[in-house]
């Protein structure tokens, strides 16, 4: 299917950023908490429009885009029918009344997502912000277990409201607020194929090494009060972590055998990312219950939790008072938007059409970091990530720093991304098209190859 945006290659007219970026910059240092927004002198450029794949900032400069927006823009950004959708909703209603007077849109939505949902998980409890949904499945496990806690995974991230902080692993989110977060919540060692020693059959040792210490800790007296086990089917934050496709599969089967639920997060892998509809069905798994955010809305505020009917039942029928709801929940916008975007995910057959796509930008991905002092390049579908390791094997945080500046200047956005801010991720658009994925990765080869550590001569001190 032709798609509606021009294939626009990078443009760079004033070094980014610009003189009205530095001076967005200075402004927002002034009014915005100074923890939010990273400001340096090469950083941040401010977005003024966005199309398909591509960002103008408020200099006149256009970028290709390889974050897709945190993964938001799946289809591309201000996507015609998304747009539509949008206008028309807005003429009719903004706001509803989620929780007590409903918009009809609302409905729809739950219905298309119950469709989509792997299994029968598919009874909705509506958010706005990703880490909504995950507080929505903490608090649905709480109920339907009587456990309070859960079971997470090193380098996990589900975001940082307070329920979904306690299962964030990044100890720079947790430290300052540790005195209020959940004390029943565990940690153990994801299924990283980094865990166990270099051989072909590494992912799957490491998967079993896991799940052997999983089966454990809920055996015992340490993993009693965890409810639920709470997994990316592949660790985003964490730097494009993929595990072997027995992970999960064990880990529904130990959460069967031992009465707990399966909470799989979904926020960034969801609705075709990775080549299915969700991640986990590449391993067959039906989760209870699963998470689902970022691309949902089209760009506008939206998550959801969804879950089977047996687990969702916990919360019991609603005597007139929500007990975990919000203001704007099942706003029509959002759910318009939304609607939008699934209607033109099946049209297409996304999860196929991602496959197609991600096996092209892969190749490309893998040609244009070839002798570029690589460590790994790893992903599925259109979610890549390039780690970079230092002479000694440690991770390479300033490296990627600079090969992210460095891609910035010449006109492509790309994130730094890991627990060690060592790997470079790319979430592109679905919409990206050939001449934009092919000069992209040429910038990225160039950035790479230009921050590569030099060879020490013979006579240099080490």
């Amino acid at each position: 299917m032709p798609e509606p945006f021009a294939a626009l290659l990078p443009a760079i007219l004033v070094p980014p950023p610009g003189p009205r970026s530095r001076a967005l910059a200075a402004r927002l240092a002034r009014v915005e908490c100074p923890d939010t927004t990273y400001i340096a002198a090469d950083f941040p450029i401010f977005w003024e429009r966005a199309l398909g794949a591509n960002v103008w900032d408020v200099d006149g400069n256009r970028y290709v885009d390889l974050t897709g927006a945190f993964g938001v823009a799946a289809l591309g950004h201000s996507h015609p029918r998304v747009v539509a959708a949008l206008q028309a909703q807005a003429t009719r209603l903004v706001h509803a009344m989620g929780d007590v007077h409903p918009a009809a849109a609302k409905v729809q939505l739950a219905e298309e997502l119950a469709a989509l949902a792997p299994g029968d998980c598919g009874v909705a409890l509506f958010g706005n912000a990703g880490f909504e949904a995950v507080e929505a499945a903490l608090k649905t496990s709480a109920l339907a277990t009587g456990r309070p806690g859960c079971l997470a995974f090193e380098g996990a991230y589900h975001g940082l409201g307070h329920g979904a902080l306690a299962a964030t692993w990044r100890d720079d989110f947790r430290r300052p607020f540790l005195a209020q977060l959940n004390p029943h919540v565990r940690f153990l060692p994801y299924a990283d194929p980094r865990r166990a020693p270099p051989a072909a059959e590494r992912a799957a040792t490491a998967a079993a090494r896991t799940l052997e210490e999983v089966d454990a800790l809920l055996a015992g007296p340490a993993g009693d009060a965890c409810g639920a086990v709470l997994v990316e089917p592949i660790q985003g934050r964490a730097g494009i972590v993929v595990p072997h496709p027995s992970f999960l599969g064990g880990l529904r089967e130990i959460c069967t055998r031992r009465n707990r639920l399966l909470v799989v997060d979904e926020i960034l892998t969801g609705l075709g990312r990775t080549g299915r509809w969700f991640a986990c069905e590449h391993a067959g798994v039906v989760p209870d219950l699963l998470c689902v955010g970022k691309a949902l809305g089209g760009g506008l505020p939206l998550s959801v939790c969804l879950g089977r009917p047996a687990v969702m039942d916990a919360w019991g029928r609603s005597t007139g008072e929500a007990r975990h709801t919000s203001t704007f929940l099942g706003n029509p916008l959002a759910c318009a938007a939304s609607l939008a975007v699934v209607a033109e995910m099946r049209e297409r057959d996304w999860p196929a059409e991602v496959t197609s796509r991600g096996a092209e930008f892969s190749a490309g991905l893998r040609t244009c970091t070839a002798g570029a002092g690589v460590a790994e390049v790893r992903g599925m579908g259109l979610l890549w990530g390039v780690e970079l390791l230092g002479p000694g094997g440690e991770p390479d945080a300033r490296r990627a720093c600079r090969v992210v500046g460095a891609a910035l200047r010449r006109g492509v956005l790309l994130l730094a991304d890991g627990t060690h801010r060592n790997v470079l991720s790319c979430m592109p658009p679905g919409c990206l098209a050939p001449a934009q994925q092919d000069a992209a990765l040429a910038i990225v080869g160039e950035a790479l190859r230009e921050t590569a550590p030099r060879p020490r001569t013979s006579g240099e001190d080490a």
